[in-house]
């Protein structure tokens, strides 16, 4: 699974993707910060089992932390977007491309209104944020249009000479923008009702089909960020009651409390909707009162920074993935070595365990027999569809 970060320059995604990751890129207010795209490894938050089960975990693919585990998800970080970004203005296709690769899209936009359509510093509330939702969208529509626009002519004859399935013949065009076979299908479906068999699409149709590979196949969330500025919280209220999926934060916010905590002067876990100070020796005057503003203005108001609900609401509502632990014993939790609920899997809504099994190795699931359900001691079939929170012990022929 891979999220990627897009907006405009200067709100704040940077910012987003080091509080994300906790990866130093260079940050500064000013147009294209990011000269090139980023990769980090962010984490999801969720409650873990080993309270459940009353064992102390040691986790190797992710982190747990007093009963809450981290389990990891790669975040992609863009360079801003500009108007008239798919025809190559600003840093252009270069970006655009790399989006391809994600699953979902986190559009962050500058709440209060502060910086113009190119990025550009403004005063706050002189900018309406719902413009930027509005063109970034169309930017990503031309751009998606543009490559399967490309390859019609290709699709149109297979299909209209080659008498070839168009669900067929879309995906293996479309194969590099990483849409599933199941969103093109059920794209070309609705696409289909409205305007016939593909051979008589015009180019409306052919726009409304981009349209819906889009919203299904790269769902977007909006993450309100500055929201601690003048503007920021009436506009987001515009912004949802237009029907967006947004959520609030504040990333800067984040950023500080997690290189806080890193040198033990807060106790703060990502999530938490507060923060201690612990070593106020440690904190000059400046940075004592940005910690006082930050509950203030961000923890009292919000509840939180908001961008641990804006990974785990991408991951969990949005993708609809689940979190699943394979266990090799099932009496004593462990795998092979001896670690206690040593992995936690991110899979999608729907996996059987078969396919599971397929996930942790291919060996494995060639040579998948059953599974257990640890809780329930319950032999499973293949066909069996998880459930999130599982704890499974998969049996093969190895």
């Amino acid at each position: 699974m891979e999220i990627g970060i897009v907006g405009k320059p200067n709100v704040g995604k940077s910012t987003l993707f080091s509080a994300l990751t906790m990866v130093d890129v260079p940050i500064a207010n000013y147009p294209f910060t990011t000269i090139d795209s980023h990769v980090g490894i962010g984490h999801v938050r969720i409650n873990c089992v080993c309270r459940e089960f009353g064992v102390e975990d040691n986790p190797k693919n992710s982190i747990c932390i007093d009963g809450i585990r981290f389990i990891p998800v790669k975040i992609i970080d863009t360079a801003g977007l500009v108007p008239d970004a798919w025809k190559g203005r600003g840093l252009g296709n270069r970006f655009l491309n790399k989006i391809s690769m994600a699953d979902a899209l986190i559009h962050v936009i500058d709440a209060s209104g502060s910086t113009d359509i190119e990025g550009r510093p403004v005063s706050p509330g002189t900018h309406d944020p719902l413009e930027d939702i509005i063109f970034l969208r169309r930017e990503l529509i031309q751009w998606v249009l543009s490559i399967v626009k490309k390859h019609w002519d290709a699709v149109y004859k297979s299909v209209s000479l080659l008498r070839r399935d168009p669900v067929e013949a879309l995906e293996e065009k479309l194969s590099g923008l990483k849409f599933s076979r199941s969103v093109i299908s059920e794209a070309y479906k609705t696409v289909e009702s409205e305007c016939g068999h593909l051979p008589k699409w015009n180019d409306e149709c052919i726009k409304r089909f981009t349209e819906l590979l889009l919203d299904m196949g790269k769902p977007m969330v909006i993450a309100a960020n500055k929201i601690d500025f003048p503007y920021a919280e009436e506009n987001i209220k515009r912004i949802r009651e237009a029907g967006y999926d947004v959520i609030p934060i504040s990333a800067v916010s984040e950023l500080v409390l997690k290189k806080l905590a890193s040198q033990d002067i807060i106790r703060y876990l990502p999530g938490d909707p507060s923060f201690e100070i612990i070593r106020r020796d440690a904190l000059d005057e400046k940075r004592y009162k940005a910690l006082d503003k930050i509950n203030q203005l961000i923890f009292e108001k919000y509840g939180g920074t908001g961008v641990q609900s804006l990974i785990n609401h991408v991951v969990f509502d949005v993708l609809e993935y689940i979190v699943v632990y394979p266990v090799r014993d099932p009496n004593r939790l462990s795998d092979k070595d001896g670690n206690i609920l040593p992995d936690a899997y991110l899979v999608p809504k729907g996996t059987t365990l078969k396919d599971f099994a397929y996930i942790i190795h291919t060996d494995v699931g060639k040579s998948f027999l059953y599974g257990l359900d640890v809780r329930k001691k319950l032999r499973l079939k293949g066909d069996y569809v998880l459930k999130n929170g599982d704890v499974v012990s998969i049996v093969s022929s190895q």
